[in-house]
């Protein structure tokens, strides 16, 4: 499980998916399967959360890496190359961001 904290020895990667509602299963389906079988094994990996909204018309990725090189070299892959291209057919736009943790709060 992701753990959000005011670190700077970790990279941090927001990634926002908009998609139909007839097609976000689908994308769920495909980015479960991509980390369960592929993006968790690769150097680097810490964890990841999926987030999706009640009206099933985006999802936010949450993924942290040890280095950013580790999710650039992840993303470079002849593989998650293959996987975007399956990704991007399924829904209307993905972003990966990049950020860093600049403060956090609890109660």
């Amino acid at each position: 499980m992701p753990a959000i904290a005011k670190r700077n020895d970790y990279q941090t990667v927001i990634t926002t998916f908009e998609m139909t509602p007839g097609t976000c299963q689908d994308l769920i389906d495909e980015l479960n399967e991509a980390y369960a079988t592929f993006i968790s094994k690769q150097p680097g990996f810490i964890a990841a959360g999926l987030h999706v909204n009640d009206a099933q018309t985006r999802i936010a990725n949450y993924s942290q890496w040890e280095r950013r090189e580790d999710f650039q070299a992840m993303l470079r892959t002849p593989e998650m190359r293959e996987r975007n291209r399956r990704i991007s057919a399924m829904c209307k736009s993905f972003e990966p961001v990049m950020y860093d943790v600049i403060d956090t709060y609890r109660t």
